[in-house]
């Protein structure tokens, strides 16, 4: 991949870049923010540090958001971030007027790009930014359900002692409160989770899953997670890079899959190079559904508070 850029030069967009440049995930790599200096600044010290990893992306910062020209992928982390005690529907009002801004500059300087949504919430916000470009729905995902899996599995592997590498874990459905860690998908090595973990003690690690960015965010006190959420927006950017095919839970537009049309939520997607290559439609049992169903019913509600897109 050619060229990337990262909308916000905060704590997640920083995170971000720095690993897109240790492992060489694009040739350059921009940071736009409207703080003067910060993108600069941000930049110049990830840039500093290409040696000690043999790195020749040339990462660069910006106030004018002129310099996304020809991005094939432009990562959006800008917006205000959630304070202990909000939820993230609790910045929306703020955010959407943020997002349509980003929108528009994307439109005038990057009209082929991929765009990821991190912004929170992630949901309603990549539906809006599919409403607002009019793009297919395949240049428009979000990063939620990448992260969250990686909570969850991070949990099981301190649960259970096994390596990371071997446990694959499933959430679904909205961010927040109202996601759908798939138990019945979550293994250890192809072997399912329940056969080393009782019932109780997994329905614990699926509540945690969802308070695991609040749980950071009460921890920190000052920051919300970073560290996570910029690895996981690089998976996601690495398998588009790469045309990987890679199947990893994301945001996406739905159109009839899961039952749902008209609004953006956690589903398991292919990755490739032209972005979001298919939707994998699980054949949910009737438990897993009714939680769906829920959390759907939460992002509409979002969905609707939403003026025109335009």
């Amino acid at each position: 991949m050619q060229k990337v850029a990262i909308v916000g030069a905060g704590r997640v967009g920083e995170t971000t870049a720095q690993i897109i440049a240790e492992q060489e995930t694009c040739r350059e790599l921009v940071l736009i923010d409207v703080k003067e200096d910060i993108p600069q600044g941000v930049a110049l010290d990830i840039f500093e540090s290409a040696s000690f990893f043999g790195s020749d992306t040339r990462v660069t910062g910006s106030n004018d958001p002129a310099a996304m020209r020809d991005a094939n992928v432009v990562v959006i982390t800008a917006g205000v971030p959630r304070k202990p005690g909000m939820s993230r529907s609790d910045v929306l009002n703020t955010n959407v007027q943020i997002i349509d801004g980003i929108i528009d500059d994307m439109l005038k300087y990057a009209p082929d790009a991929i765009v990821i949504m991190v912004t929170n919430p992630v949901d309603v916000l990549t539906y809006r930014a599919w409403q607002r470009t009019g793009w297919p729905r395949e240049r428009v995902i979000g990063q939620a359900g990448v992260l969250d899996a990686s909570r969850m599995a991070a949990f099981i592997a301190l649960e259970t002692g096994f390596s990371h590498r071997d446990i694959t874990t499933l959430v679904l459905g909205g961010n927040g409160d109202s996601m759908v860690p798939v138990t019945r998908f979550c293994t250890v090595n192809g072997i399912p989770v329940s056969h080393f973990i009782g019932e109780d003690r997994l329905a614990e690690i699926v509540q945690r899953t969802r308070d695991g960015g609040a749980e950071i965010l009460a921890l920190r006190k000052l920051s919300s997670a970073y560290d996570a959420p910029g690895a996981s927006v690089v998976a996601m950017v690495d398998a588009i890079s790469h045309h990987r095919n890679r199947l990893l839970p994301c945001v996406a537009v739905l159109q009839g899959e899961y039952g749902e049309e008209n609004i953006a939520m956690g589903v398991p997607c292919v990755l490739a190079n032209r972005g979001l290559a298919q939707v994998v439609d699980l054949g949910l049992n009737e438990s897993e559904m009714a939680m769906f169903r829920e959390s759907a019913a939460s992002v509409r509600e979002d969905v609707t508070r939403l003026k025109s897109p335009r």
